[in-house]
């Protein structure tokens, strides 16, 4: 695939909908990332924010994510907006911002991810500038449309807000996070992101997405439910993290090797 094709994942996302899965990698190792890369995910994120990445590795993350022909987005600690302008000048395609919870919250986000006239994005893409080939006026001229801003649906605030929040100039779409979204409308009872409760909460964030035009993502813990976000209609999902899938790998290996071995 080439840059240009990488970077049209916002326009593909924005404007050709639908079916889209992603890696989910917290384990801060370039390598491990470039073989699921390899793999026929739509999209890799880095989970900065539960993950163990810092700056260089992540940096260098997005490199082999590119190198193997794929977008990367990362997902941020909270609040740590800084941190998204440096992804997007190594090179990412897309910032997920956790605890979006307000307009304020919202606006906080663009203002550091979109160039004026939607934010206030420092200029320093050199490694994005390699990466995609452009020169640098027409990196600005294009970056706001190359590049995806994702608010974070988490809490009660956020689905309260979010038609205001999807209403933010430069706000893309958004991300449901169904765990701590439980976890929020339990009153900390429970987590249980799979929860009928849940599906409904999912089904009206789609809906609000469709009423302003923009897009819908979401967690799901294995590929099964991963299948039933893209069913309520979610643009991009992601089919469980990378430890699960490696934890799974190594249990279905183990239980097949003791099966054969003692021929039952």
């Amino acid at each position: 695939m080439s840059a240009a094709e990488i970077d049209g994942f916002a326009d593909r996302i924005r404007h050709h909908r639908g079916g889209m899965i992603s890696a989910w990698i917290g384990i801060p190792d370039a390598t491990l990332t470039n073989h699921l890369a390899q793999e026929a995910f739509d999209a890799i994120v880095l989970d900065m924010q539960h993950g163990m990445w810092d700056m260089p590795s992540a940096a260098n993350a997005v490199a082999q994510v590119r190198l193997a022909g794929k977008p990367a987005l990362a997902r941020i600690p909270v609040g740590d907006f800084a941190s998204a302008s440096r992804l997007l000048d190594a090179g990412a395609s897309g910032i997920i911002a956790p605890m979006i919870n307000s307009v304020e919250d919202a606006q906080a986000f663009v203002k550091t991810t979109k160039y004026p006239p939607l934010g206030e994005r420092s200029w320093g893409p050199s490694l994005a500038l390699n990466h995609t080939g452009l020169s640098a006026d027409d990196y600005l001229k294009n970056a706001n449309a190359l590049t995806v801003a994702i608010a974070m649906i988490e809490t009660r605030a956020a689905l309260e807000a979010i038609d205001g929040i999807l209403g933010v100039a430069g706000i893309d779409g958004i991300f449901i996070g169904p765990s701590d979204l439980s976890i929020a409308l339990s009153n900390g009872d429970q987590v249980a992101p799979n929860a009928a409760e849940i599906d409904g909460a999912m089904q009206h964030a789609v809906s609000r997405c469709r009423a302003h035009d923009k897009f819908a993502c979401a967690f799901a813990g294995d590929g099964e439910r991963a299948g039933e976000l893209l069913k309520f209609g979610f643009d991009l999902v992601i089919a469980g993290a990378e430890t699960a899938q490696l934890r799974s790998g190594a249990r279905r290996a183990i239980n097949a090797a003791r099966r054969i071995a003692s021929g039952s």
